[in-house]
């Protein structure tokens, strides 16, 4: 009879673990994030060179990722957005490296090692990572690696032959049946990985907040729009078949990110697929603002970004899904990418955010959670380069970016007073 009860009672110990753990993972409930059964307003940043961070071999430095997770967890940003890894050859310009996946369905060990690190350590300290499984845009590899292994030719880079010649190049994606299929066995390859570190499936793992399509997906054409949708619907699909304890979201940057058509951004995210809405704010990329007029043109860069803010949430609202703003960012003054410059243009665009994102806290709101772009924490000075090249640290810019210009970095003590200001605020 001892034995029988002995067994009882550890049936019901693991029985609670397992609920426990379940509770950790974030969901959707009545419009708003829930995690461990309260609602979840989150801020956060863009990491996306974690998993490399994470790894032990080219780019690695652990040391440096756990004083940054210290550091992010302690100014009260639990949530961020990590890119799987880039495909594709190396040496390209304005391309990313090392890379994670060389070749369709050959992956580099070392670096997949790095993911599951990466996500052990986030475990540790509570933190939450939204995983995007690919991107648009040629800094990774992205969809024009997929045309390139399928046969379209060699793609064009934006910063060599122009943005057109690339968006052309880049349109042909959702059109081209093979590269969809390599795109899916990719995304079931990592959805499905066991960590080799806990022994346990990505699919049992707390710390992934959210499973992501693509980072910054788009048709690049209005004839791609239909088939656009349907390439959307069906990877997050897949992804939920695959993973039922999860979130998917798109990656989205809103009514950018569909060819300026609202109509096609809410049918995508009224998918029953798709967990949540995303949006993205530029504003100097997207003209609110300019290089010679950083503080002078503030002001008109905040209300464009009240306005774009307020035209996703009434989606959100009509969707009842909360809303991620999760990626945003401001160029530091005098549109200097030296990391001792100033960045109080940036800190005032970055206090409004979080202003809006506190007043949606405190009234139930659809917008629930914000990323800024993007963390630098402790990259070492770059001495001012342009470029950023093998070997050279990891800021919160990626290789086509001049580095420095949107990053936070750790010695920004403005800019990390203010979000521990507002991250340690109890949503």
């Amino acid at each position: 009879m001892r034995t029988l009860a002995l067994l009882v009672l550890l049936s019901i110990v693991v029985s609670c673990s397992q609920t426990l753990k379940r509770n950790d993972f974030a969901r959707v409930e009545g419009g708003q994030f829930i995690v461990n059964g309260e609602p979840y307003y989150f801020m956060g940043t863009n990491m996306w060179y974690a998993a490399i961070l994470a790894s032990d071999g080219e780019g690695g430095d652990t040391l440096r990722l756990f004083k940054e997770l210290d550091l992010l967890k302690e100014s009260g940003l639990d949530n961020i957005r990590v890119l799987v890894g880039a495909e594709g050859e190396s040496g390209v310009h304005s391309k990313i490296e090392p890379i994670l996946q060389p070749e369709p369905g050959l992956y580099n060990d070392t670096l997949l090692r790095g993911l599951d690190r990466l996500m052990v350590e986030l475990g540790k300290r509570g933190m939450k990572a939204v995983l995007y499984l690919g991107n648009s845009w040629e800094w990774s590899g992205g969809f024009s690696q997929y045309l390139m292994w399928s046969g379209a030719g060699t793609a064009p880079i934006p910063a060599i032959s122009g943005w057109i010649p690339f968006r052309d190049y880049a349109a042909k994606f959702v059109f081209c049946d093979s590269c969809k299929r390599m795109y899916g066995n990719h995304v079931e390859f990592i959805v499905s990985r066991i960590n080799t570190i806990t022994g346990e499936p990505y699919s049992e793992d707390p710390a992934i907040f959210s499973w992501q399509v693509a980072n910054e997906p788009r048709a690049f054409s209005d004839k791609g729009k239909e088939p656009f949708y349907n390439w959307i619907v069906s990877v997050a699909m897949l992804i939920k078949t695959i993973d039922k304890n999860h979130m998917v979201s798109t990656g989205s940057e809103g009514l950018y990110g569909c060819e300026v058509d609202m109509n096609l951004y809410e049918r995508i995210h009224a998918s029953e697929y798709i967990d949540y809405l995303n949006m993205h704010i530029w504003p100097y990329n997207w003209g609110w603002s300019s290089r010679d007029s950083i503080d002078e043109k503030l002001d008109n860069s905040i209300r464009e970004t009240e306005k774009y803010i307020l035209s996703h949430v009434e989606v959100a609202e009509r969707l009842n899904k909360p809303l991620a703003l999760e990626e945003f960012g401001y160029p530091r003054d005098g549109f200097s990418f030296a990391r001792t410059s100033g960045v109080k243009a940036r800190d005032k665009y970055f206090k409004f955010i979080f202003n809006y994102l506190k007043k949606s806290s405190s009234e139930g709101g659809a917008l629930a959670g914000v990323n800024f772009w993007g963390w630098g924490g402790y990259a070492d000075t770059l001495q001012g380069r342009f470029d950023w090249q093998r070997g050279d640290p990891y800021t919160g810019d990626p290789a086509q970016e001049p580095q420095g210009l949107y990053s936070v970095f750790a010695s920004d003590t403005t800019t990390l007073e203010l979000i521990r200001q507002f991250g340690q605020t109890s949503f």
